[in-house]
């Protein structure tokens, strides 16, 4: 149950690779930068073996770019270092096929060196979280994670205005209506299903309840929970590639964007979290609806640091739009039992399973960056005991007297000013992260688009 940012994966696990996949030339390696995007090389067979032994040398700025790929040259991972090479090493267990590929390929998963790695150690997302663990179990706590992930299925083929569509069903039909937990909408997809189980079981990756959510074309499926918050993140960011990778294989588009349509339903990852102690037991476990006094300690830790880490929950421009009222989308920082309509939610069930639903962050958040804003959040409230005052009965959206911003600057410069983010992550994580989100920022209202048409080609 320790962190694992120190234990990569061993050469077994390579050499047991090759001789069970023959057939595979080609390996994928990748590593996930701030924004969750995965960059890396293409490896030939022969080269795998050396990864294991000595790591791989990807440049500094890798862990410095804008979701656009672009260098951000104050980000101090560029001309401040000569962009100098910095070693990387495999993942334990991320060594996987790629079952949607036409070639034989597999994937293998990066992360820094803590000491081989400078200076880009300190911009690895995988990195931070695995710090923010090891100050939560040298404290006693072990932190127990899953995520479950909201996207859509569209059509490769756009609409007859150039824009995004759900894909077709099985009878050859578009779903044109919200069917909430609609069966039929599940059995429409089972191809696309069944393979995606497939692949997840061929690669460990647990993929539990599959939904169709709150607009047409919409899907969730559940990850279980895992007692090492560090491999359920790994998790996670392995299954989104294979969800994009298995819908391509469909003729589909899988999109993670926060909200891809301004009148349907945006999609979110609730992040369901628990401590437990050095043994296993879980340290929320009580009859009491509400938990123990430490969850409620962590909640009112999450509550206290909310606005402080939202770039890293939302973290794009468009996350911000999925903030609307009776949405099932969060607007306030609220918390309530067995509430789908606060921000903060302890679900029902039986007393060994009482756990936080963190319902905040946007489908478009890096696994990583988000785990360990929640887990930061939830160790401060432990030490400086937060209360997070009575829980929301009843409609949360009717009460909520401070709604979260809905701007992406805001949360920017909220970040930027944080006393606490700079203690919880560090000054030199946030020099990179910042640059990167003020460069994209900059970028991104530097842009005529088809609203700015819209809105002032004949009124201003």
């Amino acid at each position: 149950m320790s962190s694992a940012h120190l234990s990569f994966a061993p050469l077994h696990q390579a050499q047991a690779f090759l001789e069970q996949n023959p057939d595979i030339e080609l390996f994928e390696l990748f590593i996930l930068d701030s924004n969750g995007v995965p960059r890396g090389k293409l490896l030939h067979r022969d080269e795998l073996l050396a990864l294991y032994e000595s790591g791989r040398p990807l440049p500094s700025t890798i862990l410095g770019l804008t979701i656009n790929g672009d260098d951000v040259e104050n980000s101090g991972l560029v001309w401040d270092v000569g962009d100098i090479d910095c070693r990387a090493y495999p993942i334990s267990g991320s060594l996987q096929r790629m079952p949607w590929r036409l070639i034989p390929t597999a994937a293998v998963q990066v992360s820094m060196h803590p000491q081989e790695g400078m200076p880009a150690t300190i911009a690895d997302p995988r990195y931070l979280l695995s710090q923010v663990i090891d100050a939560l179990q040298a404290d006693g706590y072990y932190p127990v994670m899953a995520a479950e992930l909201e996207f859509y299925l569209l059509d490769a083929q756009r609409d007859s205005q150039g824009r995004p569509q759900p894909a077709r069903d099985a009878d050859g039909g578009r779903p044109g209506a919200t069917q909430v937990y609609g069966l039929r909408e599940l059995e429409q997809i089972e191809p696309f299903l069944a393979d995606l189980y497939s692949a997840c079981k061929s690669q460990g990756i647990p993929a539990r309840t599959a939904i169709s959510e709150y607009a047409p074309g919409q899907v969730e499926i559940t990850l279980q929970h895992r007692t090492d918050a560090l491999q359920a993140m790994d998790e996670a960011v392995r299954y989104k590639r294979l969800v994009k990778g298995v819908a391509h294989k469909h003729g589909m588009q899988a999109c993670f964007m926060a909200k891809p349509f301004a009148e349907l339903a945006g999609s979110g990852m609730h992040m369901h979290v628990s401590l437990a102690d050095s043994e296993g037991h879980n340290l929320f476990a009580s009859e009491a609806a509400d938990g123990t006094p430490l969850l409620r300690h962590a909640v009112g830790g999450m509550l206290d640091t909310l606005l402080d880490s939202l770039l890293m929950f939302c973290p794009n421009a468009n996350s911000y739009r999925r903030f609307q009222s009776n949405s099932y989308a969060p607007l306030a920082a609220t918390w309530g039992v067995d509430n789908r309509t606060v921000s903060l939610r302890v679900p029902g069930g039986p007393a060994f399973s009482r756990h936080i639903e963190h319902r905040i962050c946007g489908a478009d958040a890096n696994p990583y960056l988000a785990a360990a804003a929640i887990l930061a959040g939830i160790h401060r409230g432990i030490r400086e005991q937060c209360d997070p005052g009575a829980p929301v009965a009843g409609n949360g959206y009717a009460q909520a007297s401070e709604l979260l911003p809905t701007d992406w600057l805001t949360t920017l410069r909220t970040l930027e000013a944080s006393t606490w983010a700079r203690q919880a992550f560090g000054d030199e994580f946030l020099r990179v992260y910042l640059a990167v989100k003020r460069a994209e920022y900059r970028q991104f209202m530097g842009e005529v688009g088809e609203q700015d048409w819209r809105w002032y080609i004949h009124q201003a």
